[in-house]
């Protein structure tokens, strides 16, 4: 069984990050370098990932829930790289409703929940 807090704090961190991506956006700033969003093992979450044991990441969910994350990170970063050009409207697209960041986001907090769901019981 699963630590169940690992996912909820997963599920936030992600979260802060539209609240990160839309200050970005505003200010054509950020304390993040695209590379580093773009990594998806140094955050808590991805160092976990990459922490499970053998058998665990031979599980079609921690494939699915591996490649959700690097898309994420990879969403994120895109919509960054566009903050920090001054590309204002095309970094807001970026995050819109049925962009890929908004469709991975989405994705990956319900594969979170439903891994930490499926743990509970």
């Amino acid at each position: 069984m699963t630590d169940v807090s690992i996912f909820d704090k997963a599920i936030s961190a992600h979260a802060q990050w539209k609240r990160r991506l839309n200050e970005a956006i505003d200010a054509g700033s950020s304390e993040w370098t695209v590379l580093d969003v773009r990594a998806d093992d140094r955050c808590e979450f991805g160092g976990w990932l990459k922490s499970l044991p053998a058998v665990e990441k031979t599980s079609d969910r921690y494939s699915h829930l591996c490649s959700l994350h690097a898309e994420f990170h990879q969403a994120a970063s895109d919509v960054l790289r566009l903050a920090l050009a001054g590309q204002e409207d095309e970094a807001r697209a970026a995050m819109a409703v049925g962009s890929r960041f908004n469709k991975t986001s989405t994705e990956l907090v319900l594969t979170l929940a439903e891994w930490a769901s499926s743990d509970t019981h």
